[in-house]
């Protein structure tokens, strides 16, 4: 028998229902109730046992739909995978997605894993900042009002750019819910955000650069921390690129580093030239490693984490309340700057290339950000190996003259 839409019609409802099978041996088939429901099934067998698998129910999952996720089922046996196990773990998983608290499972396993490596971060805020007050809500009962009163009280406790991080983020989360057909819409729309955000403008004049860079030997902070530190002042790179560095990303006999893209923001390998102040900080941190794998190991199978690098410019750069006791963090103003975070160090080094002349496209291949238009996300291919290295030279001769007062000329900005 050969389906089509005339024959599937002409089947007719019986005292019991009954199967009709393609004739291909491919296990494509149609199973006719008694009330005259018509279901499409899959029958294929795994380890020797015999199973069968609801494909869709006629006219709603038209024959050609039906045929597709046919091949698509077989495909997945192909693979080793059951494709009627699987089909039944989905649907579990998005009964669960009921909650609140299934959504979020549903959200973190199926959306943010595979899309985000900052997926840890998203979980993280949604347990301390959704779950105590959702917690036993249905997804499907959240209003717009309960999300402008969930942000209020973060802004009331003084979070105000944490609110709006909230917003976006379970903006992102509902959107997801319905583009899987879990919920009809998506609270969070027209919320506008909650707190008014400066962009960071934070520029670390010469002198406390110097500050920083002599002040982290006094600082309470780990060797692996101090060193990712000072790589981070002498590249120019993203905190968790540098935390995250596997020793088998580094030449350091071409004083190369290949940065893959599955650790990059934007997906693409990224070659850095090493200096020879950055190469031998590497060499120090390879003593120090151990034989890890990676360049900064908080353990032996894992590497120090951007939140432990970001706490320890905090705890050394703030000064600890008087009723604090002082075994605890913050730790004081070991640095002697003020306040400051990693990212600024970042936002100096590609302000001090461009006041010494660095072309800003050849800045931004440092900096590993995106090419704007279609040429340059397209056809240019070119790795700027050539003027990377030159930006880098130039920055590491200023920091240098900074340092070590070495006779250069040394640009004194402002914060």
């Amino acid at each position: 028998m050969k389906f089509t839409d005339t024959s599937i019609k002409a089947l007719k409802a019986k005292s019991e229902r009954y199967e009709r099978w393609e004739d291909n041996g491919r296990g494509f088939g149609l199973r006719v109730g008694s009330t005259g429901r018509k279901t499409f099934l899959f029958m294929y067998r795994v380890n020797g046992v015999s199973r069968r698998m609801s494909i869709g129910t006629y006219p709603a999952v038209t024959l050609s739909e039906a045929r597709k996720a046919h091949a698509a089922a077989r495909l997945e046996l192909d693979r080793g995978t059951d494709p009627g196990r699987k089909l039944v773990e989905k649907k579990k998983g998005e009964r669960d997605a009921s909650t609140v608290k299934g959504l979020i499972d549903v959200y973190i396993e199926l959306y943010a894993k595979p899309k985000k490596r900052s997926w840890h971060g998203d979980l993280r805020m949604l347990n301390k900042d959704v779950l105590p007050r959702w917690k036993n809500l249905k997804a499907s009962d959240i209003t717009k009002r309960d999300v402008v009163k969930l942000l209020d009280r973060i802004v009331a406790r003084g979070s105000g750019v944490m609110a709006n991080r909230v917003l976006r983020l379970l903006r992102t989360m509902f959107t997801f819910a319905v583009s899987r057909g879990i919920l009809d819409s998506n609270p969070c729309v027209n919320v506008a955000d909650p707190s008014e955000e400066t962009p960071r403008e934070r520029i670390l004049n010469v002198d406390e650069i110097k500050k920083i860079w002599f002040g982290m030997g006094e600082a309470k902070m780990s060797e692996g921390t101090r060193q990712a530190l000072k790589l981070l002042l002498l590249t120019g790179q993203r905190n968790g690129e540098i935390a995250g560095a596997e020793w088998k990303e580094f030449d350091l006999s071409r004083k190369w580093w290949t940065i893959p893209g599955a650790r990059t923001k934007n997906k693409k390998d990224h070659r850095v030239f090493l200096t020879q102040m950055a190469t031998e900080i590497l060499k120090e941190a390879k003593k120090l490693a151990g034989g890890s794998n990676w360049v900064f190991p908080s353990t032996k199978d894992q590497h120090i984490t951007t939140r432990s690098i970001s706490r320890a410019v905090r705890n050394n750069s703030e000064t600890r309340p008087k009723n604090q006791p002082k075994h605890t963090p913050p730790y004081g103003d070991f640095f002697n700057v003020g306040y400051f975070v990693p990212h600024d160090i970042r936002r100096t080094v590609a302000t001090i290339m461009a006041e010494s002349g660095v072309d800003e496209f050849h800045i931004s291949k440092v900096l590993n950000h995106t090419s704007q238009g279609i040429t340059g996300k397209v056809y240019n291919r070119h790795h700027y190996d050539a003027e990377k290295q030159q930006a880098l030279e130039t920055w590491e001769r200023k920091l240098k003259g900074i340092l070590f007062n070495e006779k250069s000329k040394v640009v004194n900005l402002k914060r």
